[in-house]
């Protein structure tokens, strides 16, 4: 798996953090300045900045997808039988996975 993941080296992630970063840059400039016009428009470029990484991605520059996780146990399934022995010579009793239903008795 680690071979396959390339952890976001791709050129949609490099140009929409380049932008989001400059963004960021425009942003600080502007907040010491007290430019408010400023700070809202630095706000435009980091919202460009991913806007510019998902376009990319979706025209096939960014990383592909990761492999869905192996699906858990389905709900309703049959419980996994393992057989337990407690002491040398005493029969076998299964043992589930699932919890044991309360008896009254």
């Amino acid at each position: 798996m680690a071979g396959n993941y390339h952890h976001g080296n791709s050129p949609a992630a490099w140009t929409g953090v380049v932008i989001i970063i400059i963004g960021f840059c425009v942003g600080g400039l502007f907040t010491v300045r007290a430019e408010l016009l400023g700070v809202a428009a630095s706000c435009g470029i980091v919202a460009l900045g991913v806007i510019v990484g998902l376009v990319m991605r979706a025209m096939g520059l960014g990383q592909e997808p990761a492999a869905p996780a192996r699906p858990a146990a389905r709900a309703g399934a049959e419980p996994t039988v393992v057989a337990v022995q407690a002491e040398e010579g005493a029969p076998v009793a299964p043992a589930t996975s699932a919890p044991a239903e309360a008896t009254a008795g």
